[in-house]
């Protein structure tokens, strides 16, 4: 079972895990051992409920199939269980990222004394740039 909140969790039998050959270097390690994960999850046929699942599909994330299908592939580790784990840390952190709503942005204006402060402020240091124009003489 993948724990995403204190609410939230994901039975084992809705995530597909699939061991495959990793990709890359590694010498014959690598083209013997089957090390590398391939998670599969189906977003609309989860159990997860429906808000996540509609944030789900709003994320704008290459791993989220348009069928709403998750897959996420787990190379880093020379274990099958250290790829393994991280493919499903991948997925909770994918899931706990839509969950999370951030807070819209409420505007302010400055107050008058900072919009003052701020034209005077610029005054003077167009004056101190002005001053460092060339040196002119006067010809008589």
């Amino acid at each position: 079972m993948l724990r995403i909140s204190q609410r939230v969790t994901l039975p084992d039998h809705e995530i597909e895990l699939k061991a495959i050959r990793a990709q890359g270097p590694g010498g014959q390690n690598v083209n013997k051992v089957a090390s590398a994960i391939e998670l599969r999850f189906d977003i609309l046929e989860s159990s997860l409920p429906d808000f996540y699942k509609e944030r789900l599909m709003k994320l704008a994330d290459r791993r989220i199939g348009k069928d709403g299908v998750v897959v996420i592939k787990a190379q880093a580790h020379r274990d099958q269980i250290r790829n393994r784990e991280a493919a499903l840390e991948r997925l909770a952190d994918l899931i706990r990222r839509a969950g999370t709503v951030t807070k819209s942005r409420v505007a302010t204006r400055p107050p008058p004394r900072a919009r003052r402060a701020r034209l005077t402020d610029k005054r003077q240091r167009g004056g101190r740039k002005a001053l460092r124009g060339q040196v002119r003489r006067d010809e008589e």
